[in-house]
């Protein structure tokens, strides 16, 4: 296989394996829960528990990534096929508890491969000069945000039901995954590596963009959990609040290819930082005059900034760190996600059920994305504040 093919395999595979356990293990959750409210399966509140318990999953997988005592690989395919099955579970069951641990094993398995791609397929493509393709690979979550989207929206025009919404899109998954498991190859290692590392061999945490890291956590997942019920409330037509979820996986999509562009000019805090800026700039919009315009310009502010600050966290930390000690890193920064996600819905949903409005938690989250911003350019030398 010549260099340029084995290029675009490994970008392939990593894109497709990112859609499949972040636009689908993580997202298809959003489109489908108006969906599950409408046919009286869940509340708002069900709706918070379930997310958090998604991200409580996915805040334990990354937090024991790098303990995991199989070869990377394998953790690879364990995950994704994992991720297949319980999308697939949510339709078939029907029955709370049942939903809980399936949310619960989709989010650990989802930071697996996150984790994983981010470390060896990043780490892959820059050693063989193809940085310019790691764009490409981040851009699997936005794609399968995407597909997900205009998914459920014709679920909801020809009247499909939440439950076999939830079994095609498993069912389409699980086809995706297996071709995925056949085409993993020597860029993410078959044996299993040395555990742990001995404490002289690690590095020290910079503990302002775990934080920062943590911080977009919270921005991003108050819309990325509720976007389409706020749509829905104002628009109850799914040709129009339908719409809401699929802008928002194309602003993820596009967003981490432009970013490209701007690498070769500014550091990856500075993008970071200026990302979180319009991240907050976007849920401020639906509280300042709330219309659908508003939910879907916020949709784009949001969309199309999350997955940059997950591309320069992640290049961020190959950048500060050596090389056996990226995956530590890039795990704690994952959990500080992760963390973040578990309190976004559970504090929405709760200041909801007080206000009926979702206005109050975008207000302080977007006041929280702002100071972190500014603490992750501001507190920084020129030395620090330097292109990948």
């Amino acid at each position: 296989m010549s260099p340029q093919s084995s290029i675009f395999r490994i970008t392939l595979v990593g894109l497709v394996s990112l859609a499949l356990a972040m636009g689908i293990g993580r997202f298809a959750f959003t489109p489908l829960l108006p969906m599950m409210r409408e046919d009286g399966l869940v509340s708002i509140a069900d709706g918070g528990l379930l997310a958090s318990v998604h991200f409580l999953g996915y805040w334990l997988g990354a937090v024991f990534a790098a303990k995991f005592p199989c070869s990377p690989r394998m953790m690879l395919r364990t995950s994704l096929l994992a991720i297949g099955v319980a999308t697939v579970g949510m339709g078939v069951v029907d029955d709370f508890t049942v939903w809980l641990i399936l949310r619960w094993l989709s989010g650990v398995c989802s930071a697996w491969t996150l984790v994983l791609v981010g470390n060896y397929y990043v780490k892959h493509l820059t050693e063989n000069g193809a940085v310019e393709y790691q764009g490409w690979v981040f851009s699997g979550v936005g794609a399968g945000i995407l597909i997900a989207g205009l998914g459920c929206l014709a679920f909801m025009v020809n009247q499909v039901g939440s439950s076999l919404s939830w079994q095609i899109m498993g069912a389409v998954s699980m086809i995706a995954i297996c071709a995925v498991c056949l085409n993993m190859g020597p860029e993410i290692p078959a044996v299993r590596l040395a555990s742990g590392h001995r404490e002289s061999q690690r590095t020290p945490l910079d503990w302002r963009i775990v934080i920062a890291y943590g911080a977009a956590g919270i921005g991003y997942i108050i819309p990325a959990t509720y976007l389409p019920i706020m749509a829905r409330d104002i628009v109850p037509s799914p040709l129009i609040f339908g719409w809401t979820w699929p802008v928002f996986g194309a602003a993820a999509f596009v967003s981490t290819l432009l970013a490209a562009r701007f690498q070769k000019r500014y550091s990856n805090r500075q993008i970071w930082a200026a990302s979180q800026v319009v991240m907050a700039i976007g849920l401020l919009l639906p509280v300042i005059h709330p219309h659908i315009l508003t939910i879907i310009t916020a949709g784009l502010c949001v969309g199309g900034t999350f997955m940059i600050i997950t591309m320069t966290g992640m290049k961020e930390a190959h950048r500060i760190a050596p090389p056996r000690d990226v995956m530590r890193h890039i795990a704690v920064m994952t959990a500080a996600f992760a963390t973040g996600q578990m309190i976004g819905p559970m504090f929405a949903s709760s200041v909801y059920d007080l206000t009926r409005s979702f206005a109050a938690s975008l207000i302080i989250t977007s006041a929280l994305l702002v100071i972190t911003a500014m603490t992750l350019v501001g507190a920084f030398s020129k030395k620090e504040l330097v292109r990948p």
